[in-house]
């Protein structure tokens, strides 16, 4: 009987040791909340973030990445990845340039954006550091503003995988 109990408490232990790996490491539950995503993400959309890829290749451009919102615990936001490292993003007549190019292959935005918000200037991305924009521009908290700003490499929680509810979306997220 006591033999057993242990075994049961060991069994137990592992599975919670495994899980807590698991999402650690590899792959976390996030929810999407609000509309700054849409039409790619919806409000209330659940998602798996894969934690592993960018431990072994860089973020692309146009990446769907989560990061935690530096101001409240427990706060996830999602955004594409749209100026990479050593870049200069600019955010003018509503479009967004990078190194003074309109970056034509943009087509996420769903509308042009009405507020250039900090990028209004050239904005020179460091070595590690990452600009990020809302797929619904003109309703995203994205690095336009000052309380979201440039992300650094560590800031990135992971990429956006695969969208498990609802049922009838569910599959993998397309980046490009």
């Amino acid at each position: 009987m006591l033999g057993a109990l242990i075994g049961w408490i060991l069994y137990i232990a592992i599975i919670i040791g495994l899980a807590l790996l698991i999402i650690t490491f590899v792959g976390q539950r996030t929810s999407v909340s609000g509309h700054s995503m849409e039409t790619t993400l919806q409000d209330g959309d659940q998602l798996i973030v894969d934690k592993i890829s960018y431990r072994f290749r860089d973020p692309k451009r146009f990446d769907i990445i989560v990061f935690p919102y530096q101001y409240e615990d427990n706060v996830f936001y999602i955004k594409r990845i749209v100026g990479l490292p050593g870049e200069t993003v600019q955010v003018k007549d509503g479009y967004t340039y990078i190194n003074g190019q309109k970056l034509e292959s943009d087509v996420y935005g769903a509308e042009v954006m009405e507020g250039g918000g900090i990028a209004a200037e050239p904005i020179t991305l460091g070595k590690d550091e990452y600009f990020v924009l809302g797929d619904n521009r003109n309703h995203s908290s994205d690095s336009r503003d000052p309380s979201v700003g440039v992300l650094t490499r560590k800031d990135l929680l992971g990429r956006a995988w695969v969208r498990i509810y609802p049922f009838n979306n569910m599959g993998v997220i397309r980046h490009e």
